[in-house]
């Protein structure tokens, strides 16, 4: 009926077994923010550089895979791409995927 003494301690707990559960939890945590978060991060970053820095004469590849030369950079996120002689395409910023020749700045 009634608890030991032992007993009651154990139950009650101290704060430092408390914390140490939760101290993998931060790790994992950390480890997934160095390994996935930063880099994706940075992708992005680097990505949203490139976009920004397109202009006109420039060789690109889209996420579907179609190369083309950049003909005009449009200010509402699109791009005119050539593919072909007289076959022009526009195509959205963000779906670009790298850029292969860069034009000299005039």
């Amino acid at each position: 009926m009634f608890a030991s003494p032992a007993n009651a301690q154990a139950i009650g707990g101290d704060l430092a077994s408390s914390l140490g559960g939760f101290v993998p939890i931060i790790l994992i945590f950390a480890i997934m923010y160095f390994l996935m978060i930063r880099p994706q991060q940075k992708k992005m970053k680097d990505h949203r550089s490139m976009v920004e820095a397109l202009r006109k004469g420039d060789q690109i590849v889209t996420q579907g895979g179609v190369i083309g030369k950049v003909v005009k950079v449009k200010e509402d996120g699109e791009v005119e791409v050539e593919i072909a002689t007289d076959v022009k395409v526009r195509v959205l910023k963000h779906t670009i995927a790298q850029v292969l020749n860069k034009t000299e700045p005039s």
